[in-house]
């Protein structure tokens, strides 16, 4: 069993106090806050990555058409794998159940 299953199937401590259903919903409000801020996390990458690719120097107070132009293509190729990687893991999970 890989560790993100182990770690799916465990309780976290101090849950055992509630009954199952509480447990439940507990478990997965975790699991959604812990996939925003892993969403949170890759945001902050890409924003960086499309910054450090696209903007040289120091910003005036307006992006020039290159900056503006560099900065559309990358966050629209971001998008465009984000939704790629989605559907794969949609379609995957799909064939799997």
């Amino acid at each position: 069993m890989s560790a993100p299953q182990q770690q799916q199937q465990q309780a976290p401590q101090g849950l055992d106090q509630f009954d199952e259903a509480t447990r439940r919903e507990l478990q997965n409000f975790l699991a959604q806050e812990q996939t925003k801020a892993a969403l949170q996390t890759q945001v902050h990458a890409f924003t960086d990555r499309c910054w450090d690719l696209c903007i040289k120097g120091q910003p005036g107070a307006r992006f020039s058409r290159g900056e503006e132009a560099c900065l559309t293509n990358c966050v629209d190729r971001f998008l465009d794998s984000s939704l790629f990687i989605v559907k794969s893991l949609e379609e995957r999970k799909g064939g799997h159940l």
